[in-house]
């Protein structure tokens, strides 16, 4: 019998998925020493090399993808136990993970702060990424519940609306659009945009905007966090598309501005979502009840506070 340890199945496990060491030594918070030392002994005890090596890419052998099968399925398992046992347990314990896209993190700590506050002994895991990673989190069920703007097509998920993501055009102050009313949309293709990394929420939005609306846009940065945007557009590099979550401090301390124009906001929506024959937790399910009946009061409630605090 094999005398494997759920420690080094779940090192490999994450090597398997990521097909790279130093991407699962970083997500593992091991070093990448310690990972690979660990596969070896793994390999020793099964008599057959599970990674390949061709050029600087990692590959699974026919033996790593009989194990990597077999693993996933334990984990689960064992996933699946820990969820009754939590249940039993009641509402008082018990585990949550969650996975946003980084736009949702302006608001999302707000929201676990309020349901922690009812639920005090439960313990959360954030996972804050890009719509990429997100979607490979879900796809692999590493997490309990997500939360995105538009959900992934291809996947057999549940995903359900339970908050409005108005997207705006903002500039930096004093930008010569600021006082003007009704902006034709074609005005825009005078500016330079900062956009998002491709596969992005809001850029996928912005896309299908401007070619609907046969607007060519010049892009003049690209980069894969809204504060990298924001800082650029202060920096007055030009205007981008933004969710409104992400802006109301700078707004409000009058460091970007919103662009009044034609069409605008574009109205999406956040989802919650997981995977669609997912067993969630007792704690899981109440907190995606939470986020579908209390979350788009909570929020506007919160943003109500601040304008009042500044006026």
């Amino acid at each position: 019998m094999l005398h494997i340890t759920f420690h080094q199945l779940k090192i490999f496990e994450s090597v398997a998925r990521l097909l790279n060491f130093t991407h699962a030594a970083e997500e593992l918070h091991l070093t990448q020493p310690a990972v690979s030392i660990q596969i070896k002994r793994l390999e020793e005890m099964v008599a057959l090399p599970l990674f390949e090596q061709i050029g600087r890419r990692v590959h699974l052998t026919e033996a790593g993808k009989e194990l990597f099968h077999y693993s996933r399925s334990i984990t689960q398992q064992l996933v699946d136990m820990e969820l009754a046992l939590d249940e039993l347990k009641g509402l008082e314990r018990g585990k949550l993970s969650i996975s946003v896209v980084s736009t949702a993190n302006y608001f999302v700590p707000n929201l676990l702060a309020k349901f922690c506050q009812r639920y005090p002994g439960i313990t959360i895991s954030l996972h804050v990424s890009n719509r990429e990673s997100v979607l490979r989190q879900l796809a692999d069920n590493m997490m309990d519940l997500a939360i995105m703007g538009q959900p992934p097509e291809g996947l057999d998920i549940t995903s359900e609306s339970f908050m409005e993501n108005p997207l705006v055009i903002i500039s930096p102050p004093g930008h010569p659009l600021c006082n003007q009313k009704q902006i034709p949309v074609k005005r825009l293709e005078q500016e330079i945009f900062l956009v998002r990394e491709p596969g992005s929420g809001t850029r996928n939005a912005m896309e299908r905007f401007f070619a609907r609306e046969k607007v060519d846009i010049h892009k003049g940065m690209e980069a894969d966090t809204a504060e990298a945007i924001k800082q650029a557009i202060q920096a007055g590099m030009g205007l981008g598309i933004m969710s409104l979550h992400t802006i109301r401090l700078e707004i409000e301390a009058k460091r970007l501005e919103i662009l009044d124009i034609q069409g605008f906001p574009i109205i999406r929506h956040w989802n919650v979502v997981h995977q669609k024959n997912k067993r969630l937790s007792k704690i899981s399910s109440v907190f995606k009840q939470f986020l579908l009946n209390e979350a788009s009061d909570l929020v506007a409630l919160e943003y109500s506070h601040r304008n009042t605090a500044t006026i």
